[in-house]
This record gives C-alpha cells, structure tokens and sequence, in this order.
C-alpha cells in the first residue's frame, strides 16, 4: 500500500467507549470567567487576584482583543496597550530572535510565468519570463538557535524579494492558518509554548502544561492544533513543504480597484513528512537534517523549486463565505477558489556567511510595494507594527536596512538620518520636505508611488472580537476529516504523547472537551490514549460546529501525493563480501530515477568487497542510521549477513526502516539480517512492502515500489492506533 492508497485499521472495537458529559462553559477556580459571544475568555478578576495592569500600572479591561474602529475594522495607533504588550514581547531577546531563531536560507529569483497585470500594478507581476533576484528563510518557531531541525513546530516560510519598486517580503508559515485571531494575543502563545521560565524546560517542545493550558482555555487555536499534530509539522525537508502567506491581502490595479488575495507556495518536490519516532531518531542522529538537506540540495545543482500560486476573490465572495476572511484561523478550500499559478521561486545559491546573511535578514510583513496592500486582519495589523520593532533593537539600531542581505535593489533616496551603526554618508543641507534649497533632493512620486486602497471605514472605537470570527471547530473538524486514516492516526497519536506530557489533569480534561466540539470519535480515540475513563466534559462552543462542510483533499499529504524519487535518499547497507558491481548498477539506477545514493558500511572508509575491490562508503553505520533515509536496500553476501545479525547497530538499521513503513529491498544473503530484524520470516518478506532483488540485482521493482511512497498498510501491525 503506497501514499494515495493509504489505508489503517480503525481504532480497537475492544477499546473502551469514553462517554460525553452534556456541554459547559469553562470556570477557573474563582469563578471569575466569562465567554464572549465570540467565544474568547476573558478571565475577570475575582477576589483576591490582582488587577492586570499596563507596564505603568494602568488597569486592563480587556486583554483578548485590539482598539478597533468597529467590529471588523482596522486596529487604531492610538492602542497603547497592544503597543506596549508587543513592544515589550519584541525586546525580550537580544540579539537572537524570539520565535523563528532556527533557520537557514539561500539566494535565488523570482520568474513570472503568468502575468497579474489586470489585477495588480505591481511590477514584480507584470512581465512574464522576467526574473527578480529573491532571499528565502525557513525555520522552526519555538526552539532556539541550538535546537534541532525535526520539533514538531510550525515552520517560517519567509521571502524577500528584491523587486524594481522596493523590497517585499511574503513573511508565512507551511501551515495556512494560525493560533490566533488578534495580534495582542501573540505574546501570550509564545509564552505560553516556549520553556517554562521557572525551570528553563522544555525546549523546542510544545507538549508541556503552559502550552496546553492556554490552548485549552482559547478555543480559536483548535484549527491550527489540528494542523500542528498533524504530519505537516515534522516535514521530510524544507524542499518538500509548502508555504502560505496565511493572511487575506489586497492585490490593487492601477485604477484603485482592490482584489483579496491569498499566496500559496507549492514545492515542485511535492510534499512529504516523517514519522513522529523517526522525528526524534533523527534529531538525535544529525539535528541539522533540515539545513544539511537544502545546502547539499543546492551545492550540487538540485535546485529546490516551488510554484507561487494566489486564491484571488471579491467582496461578494467575502460575504458570502461561510467564515471570515479577515480570521487568520481561517483558509479558503481550493475546492471553492482554485489555486491561480504566477510564477516560481528558484533556490540556487548558498549563502556566502550564516551569520551576515541568515541570522541578520530581517523581514516585516509591513514591506509591501503598490500593487499590494493590506486588510483589517488583526493579526496582520499586528505583525506590521512587531517585526519594524523587532528589527531596531535585534540588529542595534534603525539602520539595518543598510545591511546587504536586506538593502534593495533598487534606488533608495530619502530624509532618514544619523543614529546607531549608521554606515552611509549623506551629503548636502537638505534633510527634511518640502524644501527649496536643492534641486536634486528627493521628492513625491504621485505617478509611481505607494498609494493605499481607498477603504470606507466606519464604527465605534471599541475592543471587541467580530462576532464573524466565532466558528472555531468547523474547519478543525474539515481538516481532520479530510486527511486519510494513517494521517487521522497520527493526529490520535499525536495529541496522545503531547498531552500524556502534561501533568495537570484539569488541563487535559479540558482540552478533551474542547476536541468533542471537532470530532467526537476523535476526543474518545485521545481519551483511550490517555487512560481517561470518566465522561469528556464537552465545552460549549461560541458557535455550532458545522458537520456539512465536505472533506477537501488538498490539505491531507497522502490524498494527493503523486509518485517520485526525485529529491528523495536511498540508503544501501553493505559489508565484506558484498558485490561491488551490484552495488554500482544500484546507484546508478537510484541516480538515474532522481534520487540520491548513500553507502552505509560497518567502518566509513568501506569495505573488502567480493573479488577483494573495496567499497568505499559514504556513512558508518552508526553514523548513517536508516531514519536518514527514504527507502533502504540491504546488500549482503551470505557471510555480511550472518555478521550483521549479530550487531545491534545492523538489525536498528533494518528494524527501524520496518517500523517506519518504508520500502526495504534485500539480497538473498541478507535474509538472517532481515529475520533478525522482524523484515523477513522464515524466509519470506513480512510484507508486500519488502522486495527481494531479482537475480543479477535488478532494481526496477524495488525502485517503482519506493516512488510510491511509505507502506501505510504495515503501520497498523508495527503500531497499534488508539
């Protein structure tokens, strides 16, 4: 069974059947909560508990939502709490960012292959066939700098472009939604899942109590949750993720006329993830397997390459839409706007230093050029203020866009002088405007310049959450019910290990009454994982969740995976004995269907092969476990494969490719290996997904079975699912 065909056992008929108590609304201790019609908490003060105040003591009302002129209008300046909360949240980390600190990048371009011209008059889409050289960060979110590349975390998926107009940058994530609805709740999330400051603990995890906590209490997480269980948050390679700008943006033409649109990334690789125990063997066999993939990709010459593609779309469709495009928790199904293709992105070089490229790129959602603009999403209002402040005091002053990695390209002119780490030197009196002293000072460009979008504002000035915001389980529950069994399976298991690691039962009763609101099969399956044998406390959504909504098959992995090598890792385990010609006509036939070939022996520098040629190997056996790799061949004399048995290091290697689903190919003298390791019982391969090499050693077979992907049919018998 191959992705595209995935199939799983249901879940256990003996598994005991967790009955669901009659809804409730959430209470602390005190008392003092309240749900809004919105359906945010707000924990009203009670008692003793003290006040929540300003940095200067001003006591809060409302912490749940930013100054807003109306329900759904754009976030006011005059809003000096949200400043403060995400100034203060900007400055906590010097220099390393605060969220997205793991990360590496590459130069490429930009190639318009379908011109916008009618839609937008930005320049970057206008001319079909033209190149704009481009910078692309990705990341992890909650980790630091040392944390390993395989947490199960949301992923940055950030790119500048360095356009004739000016520098924009399409700063998104590899899922389309987010946590949160309103910006002045960022600093929250973020406390919330990184380390827990009394102990400095857990790093890089989100399967702690702070995190879950503050998740169960904010049902507007529960669609991204669904996302981040799931396998999109342990990708194979940033070379097989795709990315979104997540928000609702505006395309403006040059009449003025406004178009929502939303961006989407698609890799050219297709895209691909890992098992969640394959996930931690590989952080701890090479916690730099992301960014050793896309610099090894690109150094020799796999350029990585992804679709750009927009979901374009009116005001009718807004308000028709059964959800809120302005709700950062929200996507649109493609079933609904087909994705659009404009162009693609083209990594092709490496940076020349980490640090001066990498760690000082500095991205804001706020650069936009005209021809884009932006909406009243909160979220994204938010973000435009925190990334400009961010940068001053992470890269030491208001000058770093100096910086090469984040000058543009194009002719830059203007007033703003002096200050810390200032490298130009400005000439003549003149620093302000108007002016009349200088005929060659900048000035307005009415014809060209950024102008924007027209948009009729009106309502009160008020702190409030749109009650159009208010459907957080809907799409939770689209999303789980369009992914295929093994994917279901994973979200279970998933959601099992994160909240087995909270020790505050109160919270996981919590959060199993809120998953009753997404599927109520799905909190039972949760509930047997954890032992919960009482009756889930479902909690009353702010809105009804929707059981119509159809399953969309983009947003599960499998549904739509197609067959390939290309970019993928085939692994070759070796020892004395073993047939050097064999092993060539392997490697080339690998190579020749796109993929690439490693040699794994006992000692790195190889082996005696038969005939006494040596074979010399890329990785030691230790040092190349089989998690590092798509599908595996073992290649054995019968001598190599008596040994090996005997070795714990061989039968893991083996083992592991078994227990992960993946395609495993064998040499008659490998069978004792392959018994040892469970792969082969009494001669014969456990299952469909374990192929013999014909005679002569004939890779064919072996290479159409992995093109297909993981053998999903095994999981069940290698992992019982909840």
């Amino acid at each position: 069974m191959v992705a595209g065909q995935a199939s799983a056992a249901p879940p256990s008929a003996d598994s005991p059947s967790v009955p669901i108590a009659p809804a409730h609304r959430i209470v602390d201790a005190d008392g003092g909560v309240q749900v809004s019609a919105a359906g945010e908490v707000h924990q009203v003060r009670t008692g003793s508990t003290p006040a929540l105040t300003t940095q200067q003591g001003v006591p809060i009302a409302d912490d749940q939502n930013s100054l807003k002129a109306g329900a759904r209008g754009p976030v006011l300046l005059e809003d000096f709490i949200l400043r403060e909360k995400i100034n203060r949240f900007d400055h906590e980390r010097i220099p390393e960012r605060v969220v997205h600190a793991r990360g590496t990048a590459a130069h490429g371009y930009f190639e318009l292959t379908h011109s916008l011209a009618g839609i937008s008059k930005a320049d970057i889409f206008q001319r079909v066939g033209e190149r704009v050289p481009l910078f692309t960060r990705f990341s992890t979110v909650a980790g630091n700098k040392g944390s390993a590349d395989l947490a199960r975390d949301v992923r940055g998926f950030a790119v500048k472009f360095y356009t004739k107009e000016g520098n924009w940058d399409l700063v998104g994530n590899n899922i389309p939604v987010f946590f949160i609805q309103d910006a002045i709740k960022f600093p929250d999330i973020i406390h919330a899942v990184k380390e827990e400051p009394d102990r400095g603990f857990p790093q890089a995890a989100s399967a702690h109590d702070t995190f879950w906590d503050f998740i169960s209490l904010t049902p507007e997480s529960m669609h991204m949750i669904m996302w981040i269980m799931s396998d999109r948050a342990i990708p194979r390679s940033y070379r097989m993720m795709e990315g979104f700008g997540v928000h609702s943006f505006r395309l403006i033409d040059g009449g003025g006329k406004s178009t929502y649109v939303k961006f989407h990334w698609r890799p050219k690789l297709g895209t691909q993830s890992v098992i969640w125990d394959e996930a931690v063997k590989i952080n701890g066999a090479d916690p730099d397997y992301h960014r050793r993939d896309l610099w090894n990709a690109i150094e020799k010459g796999d350029f990585p390459e992804w679709e750009l593609s927009v979901q374009t779309f009116d005001e009718a469709f807004a308000k028709r839409f059964e959800f809120d495009v302005l709700d950062a928790t929200k996507l649109i199904p493609e079933e609904l706007i087909p994705l659009r293709p404009v162009g693609r992105m083209v990594l092709d070089r490496n940076p020349d230093n980490h640090f001066a490229e990498v760690e000082q790129v500095a991205f804001c959602t706020g650069n936009i050029v005209p021809g884009i603009d932006f909406t009243n999403d909160p979220l994204l209002q938010g973000r435009n203020f925190s990334y400009l402040d961010t940068q001053i005091t992470r890269l030491g002053g208001p000058n770093f866009a100096q910086i090469p990695v984040n000058q543009p390209r194009c002719p830059m002119a203007n007033f703003q002088r002096d200050g810390h780490m200032q490298m130009q030197v400005p000439k003549g009196r003149v620093a302000y405007e108007p002016q009349s002293l200088s005929a060659t000072a900048p000035r307005e460009d009415p014809a060209r310049g950024f102008r924007s979008f027209a948009a009729r504002e009106k309502g009160d000035t008020l702190r409030v959450r749109s009650e159009s915001f208010a459907d957080h389980f809907s799409q939770a529950r689209q999303f789980y019910m369009s992914q295929t069994p093994p994917e279901q399976n994973h979200i279970v298991a998933a959601l099992t290990f994160e909240l087995s690691k909270v020790e505050a039962k109160p919270v996981r009763d919590r959060m199993l009454g809120q998953l009753v609101n997404i599927d109520p099969t799905l909190a039972r399956r949760v509930a047997n994982g954890l032992g919960h044998r009482e009756a889930i406390a479902r909690i009353a959504p702010a809105a009804p969740t929707r059981t119509n909504l159809r399953p969309s098959p983009p947003l599960s992995i499998l549904a739509k995976a197609q067959p390939t090598l290309k970019g993928r890792m085939i692994g070759c385990l070796i020892a004395d004995g073993t047939d050097p010609a064999l092993v060539s006509a392997l490697g080339a036939a690998v190579k020749s269907a796109g993929a690439d070939f490693k040699v794994v022996a006992p000692k790195v520098e190889g082996v005696t092969g038969a005939g006494g040629a040596v074979i010399r190997a890329d990785m030691q056996l230790a040092g190349g476990p089989s998690v590092l790799f798509d599908a595996v061949v073992v290649m054995l004399a019968p001598e190599g494969g008596t040994d090996l048995a005997r070795e714990a290091a061989a039968v893991a290697w083996v083992h592991d490719a078994f227990a992960h689903v993946k395609v495993i190919g064998f040499s008659a003298g490998a069978v004792p290996l392959m018994e040892k390791a469970g792969a082969v019982m009494a001669g014969r391969p456990a299952d469909g997904g374990v192929i013999a090499l014909a005679d002569g050693g004939s890779a064919s077979g072996f290479l159409d079975l992995a093109s297909r992907g993981r053998v999903w049919a095994r999981e069940p018998t290698v992992r019982k699912p909840y």
